[in-house]
């Protein structure tokens, strides 16, 4: 039996904000919210294709890390190379500067400081 990713969860102190970047950046689609006992919320869901991208409420500070780390470090979006080039512009117009490029993926950070790429690989 092949597995496939279920969901990629990411802590926040700013739930909404956070889920809010993610939705008006790429378009992804809010699939639910759900609130704490006190009725605070707690947790946006979206739909990445089939993948959940968990926005989980948490009272951690953001770790930022640099280049290939020890476990999760990236995030990668797969988007038509003419998408790549419009998100790079919509990216700089909101401050979010591009921190490398390769052929096929462009690397930035979203703003708890989680780095994600926007990446055709392999179509070209």
């Amino acid at each position: 039996m092949a597995a496939a990713l279920h969901h990629v969860a990411l802590g926040t102190r700013h739930v909404e904000a956070l889920a809010g970047f993610y939705r008006e950046l790429l378009g992804l689609p809010e699939v639910t919210r759900h609130q704490d006992e006190q009725g605070a919320l707690r947790s946006i869901w979206l739909d990445m294709g089939g993948t959940l991208l968990m926005i989980e409420r948490t009272q951690e500070e953001p770790r930022r890390v640099e280049g290939v780390g020890s476990g999760p470090f990236l995030l990668a979006f797969r988007v038509t190379p003419a998408a790549r080039s419009q998100l790079e512009r919509v990216l700089a117009e909101r401050g979010h500067a591009i921190e490398a490029r390769t052929a096929f993926s462009s690397y930035s950070r979203d703003p708890d400081g989680n780095r994600f790429a926007l990446s055709h690989y392999p179509e070209t």
